[in-house]
């Protein structure tokens, strides 16, 4: 008996394990609308793997960026490298990218509402950060990371 429940639990878990991970196959057209398609520089649908403890929180008079860790799932523009991990720039990651824009960061927007680890979202990126925001910044991977920095321009939820 014990070991037909241990077996069930592991089947559970894991079929809640591939519901909370991401869906790389089906949603690689999701999240397409002409703004995403045509600004930036790159284009990619990514996973954010994570979002780091006190990465983002809500400060209605300081506005800052926050770089987030995203797996590269599919590269629609640009040259990035499929399963590569990336770190990306979002500006006020607390506000719905539509409202995220402001006079420090005009021209950034998108349709996602949240940012949610283990979800895909479609971006349109420039590089470096430091040419589109000179700003405050939230850097939890400093002196962990390797590469560029990413700016947000355009996300979109692709899931």
């Amino acid at each position: 008996m014990k070991s037909r429940l241990t077996s069930w639990s592991a089947i559970v878990f894991l079929g809640l394990f591939g519901v909370t991970s991401c869906e790389k196959s089906s949603a690689l057209s999701k999240g397409e609308d002409s703004q995403v398609r045509s600004v930036g520089k790159f284009e990619v649908t990514a996973c954010l793997i994570e979002i780091p403890e006190g990465a983002i929180f809500e400060r209605e008079l300081y506005d800052y960026a926050t770089i987030l860790k995203y797996e590269v799932i599919a590269v629609h523009r640009g040259t990035l490298a499929k399963g590569s991990i990336i770190y990306v720039a979002q500006y006020n990651p607390w506000k719905m990218r539509a409202e995220a824009a402001d006079n420090r960061a005009k021209n950034i927007g998108g349709n996602l509402r949240r940012f949610r680890a283990g979800h895909l979202e479609r971006m349109a990126l420039e590089v470096p950060v430091d040419e589109y925001f000179m700003g405050g910044l939230v850097d939890k991977y400093f002196g962990k990371r390797s590469g560029p920095v990413y700016w947000a321009v355009w996300t979109n939820a692709a899931d």
